[in-house]
């Protein structure tokens, strides 16, 4: 098997899955759901798939966990206070950059 046929087929199978993940929602739940339960759940699905890829990235992402921690510090103080999402990151990068110069 070439190189190209090895890449196409893994593109076909992603594309599968991909395809499969969107499309089993929509033939298993004819009805609307009405569970408060399962809506809530549904609800903040994204919320913590979003939140266990970013926060490992956080510290990770720096050379120092320490560096990192003052970074998100910072960006969680300021998500807090309703800042703009621009103003939360550049201080975030900011901070972590300062904090690396200081430790």
């Amino acid at each position: 098997m070439t190189l190209d046929m090895k890449v196409l087929s893994y593109i076909a199978v992603m594309a599968g899955v991909t395809y499969l993940i969107r499309m089993l929602p929509f033939t298993l739940f004819r009805r609307e759901i009405t569970s408060p339960f399962f809506k809530s759940f549904l609800y903040y699905v994204p919320y913590a798939v979003l939140a266990a890829m970013t926060i490992p990235a956080i510290f990770y992402s720096t050379g120092s966990v320490m560096t990192a921690a003052v970074g998100a510090l910072v960006a969680f103080v300021l998500a807090w206070f309703n800042q703009p999402l621009i103003v939360v990151a550049l201080s975030a990068s900011a901070a972590a950059l300062l904090a690396g110069f200081i430790f």
